[in-house]
Order: structure tokens, then sequence, then C-alpha cells
């Protein structure tokens, strides 16, 4: 593919400088919706920041299929910390697709994992970012 191939779909940095609209859902949730004409992404989160971030998400996931060259900005950090304390480590490429995008410990001390929409749904957000080589 030629570098400067183009598409009429906006780059996902021009979706990050428009003010999104929100609409809270019955179930609690937030949609926000970002439109930059004819196009609009939407994302849903539990806080209004949350669903701004999956939006922006949405955007460079949509962007990304019309630009193979192009690549997704993951929203997260490899290995991190959230504000609740949870431990969250991205997966090796081979495991993405049958277990998720990130491994987590949830409150039973099981281990789980989940997929990058989802922890955008939950609002995760990084507090301490961890270095692979970080001793426990």
């Amino acid at each position: 593919m030629m570098p400067d191939e183009s598409s009429a779909y906006p780059h996902p940095s021009d979706f990050e400088v428009k003010r999104p609209t929100y609409h809270e859902d019955e179930d609690g949730f937030v949609t926000a919706t970002i439109s930059i004409s004819p196009f609009s992404v939407e994302g849903e989160s539990s806080t209004k920041a949350g669903a701004r971030r999956a939006a922006i998400y949405e955007a460079s996931k949509t962007y990304a299929s019309y630009h193979p060259d192009y690549n997704e900005d993951n929203p997260f950090p490899e290995h991190f910390v959230d504000r609740q304390g949870t431990e969250w480590e991205r997966l090796p490429p081979f495991e993405r697709s049958t277990y998720g995008d990130y491994r987590f410990t949830d409150d039973l001390g099981e281990e789980d994992y989940v997929d990058i929409e989802t922890m955008l749904m939950w609002d995760v957000r990084p507090d301490e970012i961890m270095d692979d080589e970080t001793d426990e």
C-alpha cells in the first residue's frame, strides 16, 4: 500500500478534539457520541470520561479498517495497576484470540481475562505503570 493512501474517514486524532454528546442509559452506563459529519463513533462506559475514551478507541479501530498499515493505539499500558489496586497485564498476541487482551486477578482471587472494550466500559484507568522487570 502507498503511504499517502487516504480515505474519507477522519483520523482518530480528529475525534479527540471534538466535544462528545452524552446520553445516560437506563442501566446507568453513559454513551458518548463524537461526530464528524457524516461519520460518528460511540463508546459506552460507567463514566463520561470512560465513554469518551471508548468512542475514541472505536474511531481508531474503524480508521484501521480503512488503513491496514495504521497501528491501532492501545489505550492501556502493557502492565499496570489501576486506581483500585488491581494489577493488569497484556497477554501475548497468540493468547489474545483465546482469552482476551489483558489478564487480572478478580476480587475472589481468581485469575480472569478481559478485552480492551470491556476495560473501557468498566472505566479501568492506570494508576501505576509497571516495568516488566519489577520484582514483587
